[in-house]
């Protein structure tokens, strides 16, 4: 059998960590990676006709003879698990050749946004998912900036008010430190990058992210004037850097 590989055909089969999952995650692990990879849990939607809609997933497989990592589209529908080709991805990491198979979904049409309620105030399905996903406690960025300051070794309160007479809860506090952390949504604090005003009860809206602006400015400003360092983390950040950032702080404090 010849040594010299067919044209096309890679030199060797690509590394487990640019197509395979992590075993042992749970449902909401994996659903969470594919909404990364899509740009959100509302940019994953198909539709199946009949007012009908439905989540679909990306998935990665290699071809054992060209050594080829392809993208397939699947989804669920009335008990079967119809699939799409896509086409082949050549990145490193899993987590970019997902990326690239969702854009080539994209493009190819596959993807639809799912219509809003009729009483939703919001102005996309983008906009609402992000107004449902941050107005409480241990949501989605808030969990991943934790599990990696607990990597960094640091420990801390969550949850707390730093001060007990202010009405501000803080979402990680180090209190011997005194830094008080905020996870802010890009929605409900007015996220220079990515908030984009409603186009329903726009007055509304804008006077209600105005004042959680303000709010926040003197939330701010009581506790530095208290002896706390301030620190905020807008949620679309990513949490790896976000608490080197935090850590270098707390442990600068302590020094």
């Amino acid at each position: 059998m010849s040594t010299t590989a067919k044209a096309g055909w890679n030199d060797r089969v690509p590394s487990d960590r640019a197509w395979k999952a992590r075993p042992g995650r749970n449902k909401a692990a994996v659903s969470a990676e594919q909404d990364r990879a899509a740009g959100g849990k509302d940019r994953r939607w198909i539709d199946l006709g009949d007012g009908r809609f439905a989540r679909a997933s990306v998935e990665l497989k290699v071809l054992p003879r060209t050594r080829r990592i392809r993208a397939y589209l699947r989804w669920y529908d009335s008990g079967r698990s119809p699939t799409r080709y896509l086409g082949e991805v050549d990145g490193t990491r899993r987590a970019g050749n997902l990326a690239d198979g969702w854009r080539i979904a994209g493009e190819r049409g596959f993807l639809t946004e799912r219509p809003l309620p009729e009483d939703s105030w919001a102005a996309s399905p983008a906009v609402r998912s992000s107004m449902r996903g941050n107005r409480g406690k241990d949501t989605t960025p808030e969990l991943r900036l934790r599990r990696m300051l607990y990597r960094e070794g640091l420990r801390y309160r969550v949850g707390v008010r730093p001060v007990a007479e202010l009405r501000r809860t803080a979402d990680v506090v180090f209190t011997s430190a005194k830094v008080a952390v905020f996870v802010d949504g890009c929605f409900w604090h007015g996220c220079p990058e990515h908030h984009r005003p409603a186009r329903t009860n726009s007055d509304f809206w804008r006077e209600k992210i105005e004042g959680n602006r303000r709010r926040d400015d003197e939330t701010d400003e009581v506790l530095r004037g208290g002896g706390w360092t301030v620190v905020r983390i807008w949620e679309h950040e990513d949490a790896e850097p976000a608490a080197d950032r935090i850590a270098s702080i707390v442990r600068s404090v302590k020094t």
